[in-house]
């Protein structure tokens, strides 16, 4: 029986390119987007991918490096209490794990470690970039899981010239206005992907804030990195949604709803953004002229606390209960403050 004869030396070569040329394809193929299994993972992350080339601090604009951490001169910043934790750069939950634990069994069965070693949408919340920023270390020990809101009383304490202030009788986070737009932004967020409640009075506050503080290049740009990482981002980054819903009937899933095959729907409508003048150390922030609705306000102010009594218009018990969250002013929760002067 005659042997087959070998293939031509041209094949042989072309067959080997063709295999070489393969192999290529398939290591220069990106891996599949897929969210940080931990929150050590999401830190490290945050670091190399998402801030690779930022140098300031999320409330106080402090430049900083990873390994040397903020320069409290560049911004002015004056030290509480707690020097050695003033001296480094800490990650920030700007929804704290205890709003988005608490909600869960596993909080009520062991707090916050029994959350992280069983409950695996607890580890996805706590490790979500979306949710993430770098903070003075000071700063993000005092605000721990305080609310966000104007901080009123006597004793609240601002760290210099870094306009964020911590009231402790009040339990209250102020956050400068540049970033209160994207505070609103992210409770939205976690509020869809993880099922979490908002108060009504915080809504109608980060309504107030996202109005005020629209969404800037670096917000934009941000998000686009944690969508390459985690496979999706914020749509309130993405899209024109200032008043923390949907544009549109939508069809959502939360991470909870994911995991038990399920879904659920949201119906919401849009509402026109306005612009805000950002400070200078907000590198890339859109600014333009105040509106007419933000001009009026600015003749307002959150000190000293008011009551109804002292308001002298309905405009100004509104600026209290929505920039303020001066809650007492709504004492039926229907969204009106003051009835006397606005009902």
């Amino acid at each position: 029986m005659r042997a087959v004869s070998a293939l031509p030396p041209l094949v042989v070569r072309l067959s080997h390119a063709l295999v070489a040329l393969c192999l290529l394809t398939l290591l220069a193929t990106p891996a599949l987007a897929a969210p940080p299994s931990s929150f050590s993972a999401a830190k490290r992350l945050a670091e190399s991918e998402i801030y690779v080339d930022q140098d300031r601090t999320f409330y106080c604009g402090c430049a900083f490096d990873f390994d040397k951490g903020p320069d409290l001169a560049s911004c002015g910043y004056r030290i509480r209490k707690q020097p050695k934790r003033a001296a480094r750069i800490e990650w920030e939950h700007v929804m704290p794990a205890y709003d988005f634990g608490r909600q869960r069994q596993c909080w009520q069965e062991g707090g916050r470690r029994h959350c992280r070693a069983n409950d695996p949408v607890f580890r996805q919340a706590e490790a979500d970039l979306v949710n993430l920023v770098p903070s003075v270390g000071e700063v993000n020990g005092d605000r721990s899981n305080m609310r966000y809101g104007m901080a009123t009383s006597a004793d609240a304490y601002q760290y210099g010239q870094c306009p964020a202030k911590v009231d402790f009788p009040e339990r209250t986070f102020e956050p400068p206005a540049a970033v209160r737009g994207d505070i609103a932004r992210t409770y939205w967020y976690m509020r869809d992907t993880y099922g979490i409640q908002i108060g009504r009075q915080q809504q109608q506050l980060f309504q107030a804030w996202a109005k005020a503080d629209p969404v800037s290049a670096w917000e934009r740009e941000r998000n686009r990195r944690i969508a390459r990482i985690q496979g999706s981002g914020n749509p309130y980054v993405e899209g024109d949604t200032s008043n923390g819903q949907r544009e549109g009937k939508t069809e959502e899933k939360t991470v909870e709803k994911t995991v038990e095959k399920g879904e659920g729907k949201n119906e919401a409508k849009t509402a026109e953004r306005s612009s805000a003048e950002a400070p200078a150390w907000t590198k890339g922030r859109d600014s333009s002229p105040l509106d007419p609705e933000r001009a009026a306000a600015a003749a307002f102010s959150c000190t000293p606390r008011k009551t109804c009594s002292k308001m002298r218009s309905c405009e100004e018990a509104r600026y209290h209960l929505t920039q303020c969250g001066n809650a007492r002013l709504d004492g039926d929760g229907d969204g009106t403050p003051c009835e006397a002067l606005c009902g």
